[in-house]
């Protein structure tokens, strides 16, 4: 419908004489006031010298006429707005549409595309720690998201299986007399270990730079053997968390894979794009508003900016696509565009279309963690806290673990992109608003209510929509915003103020037994498929019970 309406605007402006204004369409914060509010008259009345509320009054009408038997009012608000409030018919036709349509709510803005994303990232021989989940549970979304549109998508995950954390972690095995590590927390204590006597001693250092660099080489075959345990450990445990979060990816790609490729990379094209500097070789970022970034260590190995080159054309040639995004965290902006610079210079077309999607952090009340130091609160201990503290009203261990998914996901997709979590375990467990077991518990009383339909129903219509109606028809243009701007937290916002307004519902109209049964019942079974398909978007399992 936001589509139509932006067309009636653009059309009675070029009645008017305005041709290429840039107008918003929107909802007004009361639904009292409309279904849409348009500023098109403020945004021309400069361009055509004519007072705001009087353009208005000219487009009003222009507009009422296009949209036809879709709007019932459009009205002159303030000093020059125009507020339309959809016709009861549209309404209702929308929310027949959502009760029966198994895809209400998808759109096919991509259709035909092929989009790659890459998310999770997490570092063999280090644990999974909360940076990781949430980069997780973004990129999920965001892929959802983008397979609703109509896309195909290819689930990336990039993971460091060499580079300095990895030699750390061996010597702190080594040191140990660890050569059959048995779990990930043992990798990850081997690597704090090694991190703390890296900083500490020089001697340390020193045996963590040649480890470092022999892992490269792989030529110690006891060495590698090592690596390849470690590895296969980290990689394993992962996977339970993946499976846990319900998320499954197409391709696996590693360090090791793309070491090489990266350094050949680097230097085929240098001088040309990179510059030899003390040994090193650099990007030299200043030439264009960046930092300049080694791409080749002195001692001859590659840096993650290398690697980054040689995994971009490696995916090109796994999964060619229209479009590669990658979900890692804030941190991370000034190295990637320094990287997609580099990109482009040597790759124009890959480098234009490899996008990144920053995540903030996610933290507790003893602030960010740090898993250089060990004090590290891992994916998988933050995910088993809170499943046992769902499971304290959740008898039954599959809805504590449902329970404890919602919560966990709605804090971390309630946010911006970009914006940083405060997580609270008692207020996204809450069922009274703001959290994701709220969502779900909403569902399951729709789903309730549903169970009861009955042959014999009453078939009265009430004079007007209910106020859920009118929210219920949005879904579709919340989801296209949400993909466009790679951002679920519109999807979130929305459902939360959609459960609202179905307990609102709920709590003051009789469904059962009402002369308009067979209609409040079309309006639950709406609810019902726009909150399922809602929470699959952000990747919250939908609970039979609860």
């Amino acid at each position: 419908m936001e589509e139509k309406i932006r067309q009636a605007t653009k059309d009675a402006l070029l009645k008017a004489g305005a041709g290429d204004v840039d107008f918003v369409v929107e909802w007004p914060a009361d639904l009292a006031h409309g279904d849409f509010a348009v500023n098109a008259a403020l945004a021309a009345a400069k361009h055509l010298a004519k007072n705001p509320r009087e353009l208005a009054s000219e487009l009003a009408p222009l507009i009422k006429e296009a949209l036809g038997k879709d709007a019932s009012r459009v009205e002159v608000a303030g000093p020059g707005f125009i507020n339309i409030t959809l016709s009861k018919d549209a309404v209702r036709e929308g929310v027949a549409t959502a009760s029966e349509e198994d895809m209400w709510g998808g759109g096919d803005a991509n259709t035909g595309k092929r989009i790659m994303v890459e998310y999770t990232q997490p570092n063999p021989f280090k644990e999974m720690h909360i940076g990781h989940l949430m980069s997780n549970i973004i990129g999920e979304s965001v892929s959802r998201l983008i397979e609703f549109s109509g896309a195909t998508v290819s689930r990336a995950n990039y993971q460091g299986d060499v580079g300095p954390h990895v030699a750390r972690a061996i010597w702190g095995l080594i040191e140990a007399g660890s050569t059959e590590p048995a779990t990930a927390a043992e990798l990850g204590k081997a690597y704090a270990h090694g991190s703390r006597a890296y900083e500490e001693s020089e001697k340390a250092k020193a045996e963590i730079d040649a480890l470092n660099l022999a892992i490269y080489k792989g030529e110690d075959r006891e060495l590698m053997e090592l690596w390849r345990k470690g590895r296969a450990i980290s990689l394993e445990a992962f996977e339970v968390i993946y499976k846990k979060l319900g998320t499954k990816f197409d391709y696996y790609f590693f360090e090791s894979e793309v070491a090489e490729s990266g350094t050949e990379l680097v230097k085929k094209h240098t001088p040309q794009v990179f510059t030899e500097s003390d040994g090193a070789v650099i990007y030299e970022g200043e030439k264009k508003g960046l930092h300049t970034l080694v791409f080749i260590t002195s001692r001859g190995t590659p840096t993650y900016e290398a690697k980054e080159l040689g995994l971009a054309f490696l995916k090109e040639e796994r999964w060619p696509s229209d479009l590669s995004l990658i979900c890692t965290s804030v941190e991370q902006i000034g190295h990637f565009k320094v990287v997609k610079a580099a990109l482009e210079d040597v790759a124009p077309a890959l480098g234009a279309k490899t996008l990144h999607i920053p995540n903030g952090f996610l933290r507790l009340t003893s602030g960010k963690m740090s898993s250089r130091t060990g004090n590290v609160i891992t994916g998988e201990s933050l995910i088993t806290d809170v499943i046992e503290e769902a499971s304290k009203k959740n008898d039954d261990p599959l809805i504590a673990e449902q329970v404890a998914l919602a919560a966990i996901k709605y804090m971390i997709l309630r946010a911006a992109p970009g914006g940083d979590i405060i997580f609270d375990p008692e207020k996204s467990l809450s069922l009274d608003g703001d959290s994701g077991p709220y969502l779900q518990y909403a569902y399951v009383r729709a789903k309730k209510i549903v169970s009861y339909e009955s042959e014999g129903a009453g078939t009265e219509v009430p004079d007007e929509p209910y106020v859920i109606e009118r929210i219920l028809i949005r879904f579709p243009e919340v989801v296209l915003r949400a993909e466009r701007e790679r951002a679920p937290h519109y999807v979130t916002q929305y459902l939360t103020e959609l459960a609202s307004a179905w307990n609102s519902f709920y709590a003051s109209e009789q469904v059962l037994g009402s002369p308009e049964e067979a209609y409040k019942q079309r309006v639950a079974k709406a609810f019902m498929n726009t909150m399922k398909n809602g929470l699959w978007l952000l990747g919250i399992p939908v609970p039979e019970k609860m």
